[in-house]
């Protein structure tokens, strides 16, 4: 009975440790929103495995000193909003780098991702890397809904109170404007405004090809987010496994709160889980725990 004992234990150790690898697939076909709701970012909140948050700014887009503990602007007294430079950029017509939302289901908070966009158009066969760093309870693991201003508050606004929004400039809840706004809006979110029409060229929504790639050190620069066992500012690339997706949404959830089920990356010899497992640790582990059991 001892025996049988032992070797169940062992089997339902090694059972969790395979469960607890996998997050969004390392790679396949998904689709983008957008969004600016001017909130705190998800992964500006202290997680496990992150050497530093997502910088968040004041209420006038100056860098917030205690950025980790100040609350969502999107709250009541809240003092936290995110920060203008974290809009998307050109770096030439065919390659741009930003941000975006990713799922909170299994999120990748400062992961980085290369979207080459496939829907048919002026945008298709061009590539944009974005880094993780909001998350959301309606975003798919397949989705990613970049950060770009003028591209709609979703389901919470703080940009009213930021900026002094208004619908008549700033558009739909959800999408934004239809028509180019972007010389009307605040002069530091201008260039991210215009973004959408000058290199997108207006396109709306368009689906793409992901990958995950290594984080190039300009996007690093500008959140400056980074994970436990990458370099800083040069970020590795992460192993991820696939997992089962749902269909995708088209909106935005609170970025107030640290979202009570990010996992990151944590450090290994040579390759990092999304789970936050090294492969090597856990079978240390198990043998250790073997030979305890005799």
């Amino acid at each position: 009975m001892a025996s049988f004992t032992r070797l169940a234990a062992l089997a339902a150790l090694l059972a969790s440790s395979a469960s607890i690898v996998g997050a969004v697939a390392a790679s396949g076909s998904g689709t983008t929103t957008r969004y600016w709701d001017c909130c705190k970012p998800s992964c500006a909140w202290t997680q496990p495995g992150l050497t530093s948050t997502v910088k968040t700014c004041d209420i006038n887009d100056k860098p917030l000193a205690n950025g980790v503990t100040a609350q969502s602007g999107c709250q009541n007294g809240g003092t936290s909003f995110m920060c203008s430079d974290q809009s998307p950029w050109a770096i030439n017509d065919k390659l741009a780098y930003g941000f975006a939302a990713v799922t909170a289901s299994n999120p990748t908070c400062c992961q980085c991702y290369k979207l080459t966009f496939t829907s048919d158009g002026p945008i298709k066969g061009k590539t944009m890397i974005v880094q993780a760093t909001n998350t959301g309870n309606d975003v798919s693991g397949t989705q990613f809904d970049l950060a770009m201003p003028g591209g709609g508050f979703g389901q919470f606004d703080g940009c009213s109170k930021e900026w002094k929004a208004t619908p008549d400039i700033w558009g739909a809840q959800y999408g934004g404007s239809n028509t180019n706004q972007c010389s009307k809006f605040p002069a530091a979110l201008q260039k991210g405004c215009g973004f959408r029409w000058d290199w997108m060229k207006g396109q709306s929504n368009p689906n793409v090809n992901y990958e995950t790639v290594a984080c190039p050190a300009e996007i690093v620069a500008k959140s400056g987010c980074s994970v436990t066992g990458y370099s800083t500012p040069q970020l590795q690339p992460v192993t991820i496994k696939p997992t089962t997706t749902t269909a995708p949404k088209t909106t935005t959830t609170p970025k107030a709160n640290a979202p009570t089920t990010t996992t990151t990356p944590k450090k290994a010899s040579d390759s990092y889980s999304a789970g936050g497992v090294n492969a090597s640790v856990v079978d240390e582990g198990i043998l250790i725990f073997f030979l305890k059991l005799q």
